[in-house]
């Protein structure tokens, strides 16, 4: 393939993009904040559960019927919200090449999968509520944790054939495939084979990752990847994928992840008992109680999520490095990066303060530069 440049049109329309997508953002922050203070200000919670209780006065019942309403009515009203960004919006900018009907699709898919885990996850942890009350938020991360590793060894195998068709490499991939398993291999990273997705059925970006743990790890790249980059640029991008797994972010993202999530527990639980008093609760694990949790955990998430982008960036970095040093071939990383910006409208050199606040990963200027150097 031949050199690309950066697009001076694409990025136009990329800062256009991520200017209209920061704004989603902070409307469906605001919106879904006035939502969860609306429940512990005018009491529903208490209404839903004494109402629910008419029916059965099971905890399990009750902490199930109050997050259904809860979610189901939140859901509902951020809708139009979720239509626009996630379909409207990349219609609109080029970038969806997905039908009404697949979005459709996706919702119901991702409501049922979502709901299921999430459902899980909350009588799990109310169920903890109840019974060790001055310990739970303890025992609750460690359940998380342990919940955390089951669904990233299952994902690739149960939850990714949902939403996509994922198929070995055709012969006509013969040489890429045996070239990305020998670049694991000189990672020191078992991988079952490299498979590729049917993204372009949703979308003109593109993307790869090596997902799964242990016996389900798996190189997986998306088919507009394949058919828009060279050989050399897909070997960088996955160069880059197992640099995290050389420099151990897997193990270190869920230890510092398990370590957050004690942390944000520990402050649920002392906000609860405060609850109690506060909001006419039973206890702090009274059904009820569920959007006082909710709010919680999310500001302590907004709170400290600076902080792990920053960590997620400086990891990112040094994956980057491990790509430059793995190939050799700092063009190849630089042109992976500039198709990435625009194929996927990606904004090379976004506001510090934006950087700051929500990118996991560095802007791709910096990444680019960082590969020119390297090439210096």
């Amino acid at each position: 393939m031949t050199e690309v440049k950066l697009d001076p049109e694409r990025q136009k329309k990329a800062k256009e993009y991520a200017r209209l997508e920061r704004r989603l953002f902070f409307v469906d922050l605001a919106l879904s904040g006035v939502y969860v203070l609306a429940w512990l200000i005018f009491g529903w919670s208490i209404a839903v559960k004494n109402a629910l209780a008419a029916i059965s006065t099971s905890d399990w019942f009750l902490v199930a019927g109050v997050a259904f309403v809860f979610v189901a009515i939140l859901y509902v009203i951020d809708l139009p919200l979720s239509y626009y960004s996630g379909f409207v919006l990349p219609h609109r900018f080029e970038l969806s090449t997905q039908t009404i009907g697949g979005w459709i699709s996706d919702q119901i898919k991702s409501i049922l999968i979502g709901g299921v885990i999430g459902f899980i996850v909350i009588e799990v942890i109310y169920a903890v509520l109840r019974a060790a009350p001055e310990t739970w938020w303890l025992w609750a991360a460690a359940i998380m944790l342990l919940f955390t590793v089951v669904l990233a060894n299952l994902s690739p195998i149960l939850i990714m054939p949902i939403f996509y068709k994922v198929v070995p490499l055709g012969e006509e991939y013969a040489d890429l495939s045996a070239r990305l398993i020998r670049l694991a291999e000189r990672a020191h990273t078992k991988v079952r084979g490299v498979h590729k997705f049917d993204m372009s059925r949703r979308t003109k970006a593109a993307n790869a990752a090596l997902m799964g743990l242990g016996n389900t790890r798996r190189i997986v790249l998306g088919d507009t990847l394949l058919t828009e980059f060279s050989a050399d640029e897909i070997e960088s991008v996955l160069a880059h994928e197992l640099g995290h797994h050389v420099n151990k972010d897997i193990p270190i993202g869920i230890v510092m992840e398990t370590a957050s999530t004690v942390i944000g527990l520990w402050i649920a639980s002392v906000v609860m008992n405060w609850g109690v008093s506060v909001f006419g609760y039973t206890s702090p694990a009274d059904p009820a109680s569920l959007p006082l949790f909710v709010l919680v955990i999310s500001l302590f998430g907004l709170i400290t999520m600076p902080l792990g982008n920053a960590f997620s960036r400086w990891r990112e970095r040094k994956a980057d490095a491990y790509a430059l040093q793995a190939t050799h071939n700092p063009q190849a990383f630089i042109g992976a990066m500039t198709r990435l910006a625009n194929q996927n409208l990606g904004e090379v050199d976004p506001e510090p303060w934006e950087e700051f606040l929500l990118h996991s990963h560095p802007a791709l200027g910096k990444r680019i530069k960082m590969a020119e150097a390297y090439k210096g």
